[in-house]
């Protein structure tokens, strides 16, 4: 049964998709100068969207896998699924000490001639995976579990919670950057 401060699948996924939005929309009105600008060789927005779309590949690809496999690879739930802002928090205190990047999703540079394409590739791939999260009850995103990298084992629900976090935090990163330009 779903806790008072959970949100269900449809809600997620709004805000899922809204941060995503919001990212794209920004990306996509960048001149080329900012959109190319890396502030102390951090990564510039182009390759904020690539490790966006590495990462939301993954989780659609993981979604896509049959329960029965998730099950018997990763195992259960033996906890409720966190809130999103415990989970937020959890994410922001490991990034203080967290190794670098894994290679996996290490972002390419995407050519400021090539961001459309990529914005659109982002889209097809959060649509997928928003697909894929609807054809889990309420009660299997909490009882599925798959790694990450960087906070271990998490339910269903928490890494479409992160998932929707982790777009707003990379825009935020983008938008910081800029501030220095």
């Amino acid at each position: 049964m779903l806790k008072r401060f959970e949100m269900d699948t449809k809600q997620i996924i709004k805000k899922l998709k809204e941060n995503h939005n919001n990212l794209t929309n920004f990306i996509d009105d960048l001149p080329v100068d900012e959109y190319e600008f890396s502030f102390q060789e951090k990564w510039n927005a182009g390759q904020h969207l690539d490790h966006i779309i590495k990462s939301v590949a993954v989780l659609t690809k993981a979604f896509g896998v049959p329960k029965f496999i998730l099950k018997s690879k990763f195992g259960m739930a033996n906890r409720n699924s966190r809130t999103p802002e415990v989970l937020i928090d959890k994410y922001l205190e490991k990034l203080k000490t967290a190794k670098p990047t894994p290679s996996r999703f290490q972002p390419e540079i995407i050519n400021f001639s090539k961001k459309e394409k990529a914005i659109k590739l982002l889209h097809k791939k959060v649509d997928k995976l928003c697909k894929r999260a609807l054809k889990f009850s309420e009660k299997d995103l909490d009882f599925y579990i798959l790694p990450h990298p960087l906070l271990g084992k998490l339910t269903l629900r928490e890494l479409l919670y992160f998932t929707s976090y982790h777009v707003k935090h990379h825009d935020e990163l983008i938008k910081k950057a800029l501030k220095n330009k």
